[in-house]
């Protein structure tokens, strides 16, 4: 008997996954999508509050995943004392590996999955995704819903065939292509093979533009002679959504749901020197990730001061959360007030720059994160 497809989504405690749940549950409230977080055991309190604030929402159980369960110590201390008091770092993430891949891929099982990931439409990144043929992501905020190892497979140059073949049956049955006079050019992009002077991107970009939808159900019905999980689905409402959600429409959905913000985005107000300015979190996870700016540190320390001395207590044999200072070295006076006339600054030079595009200055960095931890 053929395994049914699971539909699951990971909530890390952040705004962007706890979002998504929210969209999901109020766009497609006929989709059987399981809930899950994985629990490190280092989170701030305010994570665990939205997991409980969005499980009242969503009427289901958010399970709980935690990885070395016999152990008798939270599962990051259980593997950090595997590792010998080696503190992960950019260059040896094994707390993503340990302590959120593998439950989740335990939590899986070989069973058929599509897995929903809060990527935003105003992100430039992918997020993760699995090495298992059984799991498949999908990214519902985005123009591309689909994943790059979708996009690279659909639209490779001994494909194009198949392509113009599912777009003419989609024209031959009165689809949309056939009212909007942009046939001509579609089958144009199509037909034209992908090069170092016309990139698989480019190509994606113009598909999209031009039809959304339109390339939606071409994907969708070419992963019907994959091996993809979703080709075991006779229908996929997403296919039909042509949404795109940035930042604003993010932090929209999780106080316009009641589900409310976690505390640690709302913005502290400091001064320096006379200069007023204001500082937050920009991402959920383990209160001492290496991958915090300086300014997180130091918003940990004030805000935190109890949490900030327990990521300390870490530092020892030479293993600390950053390479050019021990966390005892960035809380003495000087560097304090040196870390934030740095970020004023660089708020400051951010708030002259002409580009529309510009975040703000804490929240730049979001994408630098490990994607299976910040999704």
């Amino acid at each position: 008997m053929e395994k049914k497809v699971r539909h699951v989504l990971g909530i890390s405690g952040g705004k962007d996954s706890a979002a998504l749940a929210i969209y999901m549950r109020q766009k497609y409230p006929g989709l059987d999508i399981e809930y899950y977080t994985c629990d490190t055991g280092k989170e701030l309190d305010e994570t665990y509050a939205l997991i409980e604030n969005l499980e009242g929402y969503l009427g289901k159980k958010i399970v709980k995943l935690k990885a070395a369960e016999e152990s008798h110590i939270d599962p990051f201390d259980h593997f950090h004392k595997i590792y010998g008091g080696y503190l992960p770092s950019s260059n040896a993430r094994w707390c993503t590996k340990k302590l959120k891949l593998e439950p989740f891929e335990n939590f899986v099982g070989n069973d058929p999955v599509i897995s929903y990931v809060g990527i935003r439409g105003d992100e430039d990144r992918e997020g993760y995704i699995s090495k298992k043929i059984n799991i498949q992501s999908i990214f519902p905020f985005r123009k591309n819903i689909w994943s790059e190892d979708v996009v690279a497979k659909f639209l490779k140059n001994e494909n194009i065939g198949t392509l113009t073949e599912l777009y003419s049956f989609f024209e031959n049955n009165a689809e949309q292509i056939s009212r909007d006079n942009m046939a001509t050019r579609i089958f144009e992009i199509l037909e034209q093979p992908i090069s170092a002077k016309f990139t698989l991107q480019q190509k994606l970009n113009m598909l999209l533009d031009l039809n959304t939808s339109l390339f939606n159900k071409a994907v969708f019905e070419w992963i019907k002679t994959t091996g993809y999980p979703l080709s075991r689905e006779a229908s996929f409402p997403i296919i039909d959504n042509e949404d795109v959600l940035v930042r604003d429409d993010i932090f929209g959905l999780l106080r316009d749901s009641g589900v409310g913000v976690p505390a640690y985005y709302e913005k502290v107000a400091f001064e320096i020197n006379g200069q007023s300015g204001e500082y937050a979190r920009s991402r959920s996870g383990c209160y001492f990730c290496f991958l915090q700016q300086k300014i997180e540190w130091v918003w940990l320390f004030e805000q935190h001061p109890e949490r900030f001395a327990q990521a300390m207590a870490y530092e020892k044999d030479g293993y600390t959360w950053n390479q050019e200072e021990t966390l005892s070295e960035l809380i003495q006076p000087e560097r304090l007030d040196r870390i934030k006339e740095d970020y004023l600054k660089k708020v400051q030079r951010n708030a002259q720059s002409k580009s529309p595009y510009l975040l703000d200055s804490l929240f730049e960095t979001e994408s630098e994160g490990c994607a299976a931890c910040f999704i």
